[in-house]
């Protein structure tokens, strides 16, 4: 069979490394979205002008529309890293784990304690609301995973994943929500509550629940 000379040459072609202006390029668009993020973290709020987004980046107002062609796409972008931060946090700690029970309890008592250890990613989660329960980034694929893993192991009484993904996140939205209202709270120990419960939902045995809801945690580490 024979070759494309051209398509062996691409294939031999090293990408070329990011020059200045790639990285000047990479760090303006960082920055609207670190911008994007903080907005959206402080009570959620998207009615802010470009010249205000472009102020809290430190950057031109004229490089916005050299990234992003609405204020709608960089709030997207926003979210959509958020939700991979959150989601590459929850792999960093439980991702050593192997039975899909104890993965998905850990992976409810983390993001419970995002709300002490990265208050911004949980006030956009809470923010961002209802879209989080059924996005495919951060909790709830790695939520629906686990549980249909749990399930087909015999370690969870799972009827339907994707109402189960709707309950859990659910719930957690509202410890979130209550955690960051309450800061006198011990998120840890309301987290673990949440992660006991749950597993008590799917059939779990009190002992059991209780004894995986308690294991020790690693830390988790700084974004």
């Amino acid at each position: 069979m024979s070759t494309d000379p051209q398509s062996k040459a691409d294939s031999r072609t090293p990408s070329r490394p990011p020059n200045r202006l790639d990285r000047r390029k990479a760090l303006t668009r960082a920055a609207l979205i670190a911008a994007a993020q903080g907005f959206l973290a402080e009570q959620g709020r998207t009615d802010v002008s470009i010249q205000e987004i472009t102020e809290a980046a430190d950057v031109g107002f004229g490089s916005f529309y050299n990234h992003f062609t609405s204020k709608d796409e960089l709030f997207d972008a926003a979210v959509a890293l958020t939700l991979e931060q959150h989601g590459e946090l929850l792999e960093s700690v439980a991702g050593d784990l192997k039975d899909p029970a104890e993965i998905f309890a850990a992976s409810v008592r983390l993001t419970g304690r995002l709300q002490r250890t990265h208050p911004q990613i949980a006030r956009i989660l809470v923010r961002t609301g209802m879209p989080y329960l059924t996005s495919d980034r951060g909790l709830a694929p790695r939520a629906m995973r686990d549980l249909r893993a749990a399930a087909d192991d015999g370690r969870l009484d799972i009827d339907d994943p994707r109402t189960s993904v709707a309950m859990v996140g659910g719930a957690l939205l509202g410890v979130l929500h209550l955690l960051e209202t309450r800061p006198d709270l011990d998120a840890e120990h309301v987290s673990d509550q949440l992660a006991f419960r749950l597993l008590r939902m799917f059939g779990m045995t009190r002992a059991e629940a209780r004894a995986i809801a308690t294991r020790p945690l690693p830390p988790l580490p700084r974004t």
